[in-house]
């Protein structure tokens, strides 16, 4: 399975993105995606997971509200919208499913 990320970028506080983790391998429609960041000197902090069906999320305490995680299985991809940013979201966002990772996205958020 490979995993790549995008839609990292520099935002406002109070701005939004979407990123988007496209999968390969055929395995996408049957596993739970999870969406993972990693502050600048910090260690892994898990955001968000969605099961294989699309209808079991849940989201770390520090983004629910602000974040929604969704996936296209027709597109083997899974997104997470991120609005309200707040500079302490700045971080390396990981996809992950089960024991693979992709390469990561940067998001930064600052004035």
């Amino acid at each position: 399975v490979q995993l790549v990320e995008s839609g990292g970028d520099l935002v406002q506080p109070g701005g939004s993105l979407r990123l988007s983790c496209a999968a390969s391998g055929s395995t996408f429609s049957t596993d739970a995606m999870t969406w993972v960041r990693q502050a600048p000197g910090k260690g892994l902090e898990w955001v968000s997971v969605i099961d294989d069906s699309g209808t079991l999320i849940e989201y770390a305490d520090s983004v629910k509200g602000r974040f929604t995680i969704s996936r296209d299985n027709a597109e083997n991809t899974v997104y997470l919208q991120m609005d309200n940013l707040k500079p302490e979201d700045t971080a390396v966002y990981y996809c992950n499913i089960g024991t693979y990772w992709g390469q990561g996205t940067q998001v930064t958020v600052s004035s």
